[in-house]
């Protein structure tokens, strides 16, 4: 009988429950605003940025490679890089001119 009343809760500790249900919602906040909004705003900034190419931008590649835009199809982009031209993927662009895409090394 007397481990019984040990595990009842104290009287007057009914705001338990709302405590955690607090600590949940800053800790989510926390995440929000250091992981997800600092995402959204990059994709946001590179999109951008690649809805802004144009023949004759200089260009790096995420594979590295550099050149021209020589011409722009709908996801394919023509870069002429030395004496070779190759299609990629307008995705694959992080670096048009000077800009680089957020969260690219430069």
């Amino acid at each position: 009988m007397h481990a019984l009343y040990l595990m009842a809760p104290a009287p007057g500790s009914g705001g338990g429950m709302s405590v955690l249900l607090l600590q949940i919602g800053l800790i989510g906040a926390v995440f929000y605003f250091l992981i997800l909004r600092p995402q959204s705003q990059a994709r946001k900034k590179h999109a951008d940025m690649l809805l802004a190419l144009k023949k004759g931008d200089e260009v790096i590649t995420s594979g590295g490679l550099m050149g021209k835009v020589k011409g722009i199809k709908d996801q394919e982009v023509t870069i002429e890089s030395g004496e070779s031209i190759v299609v990629v993927h307008r995705t694959r662009i992080v670096q048009v001119g000077d800009t680089a895409a957020p969260n690219t090394p430069a």
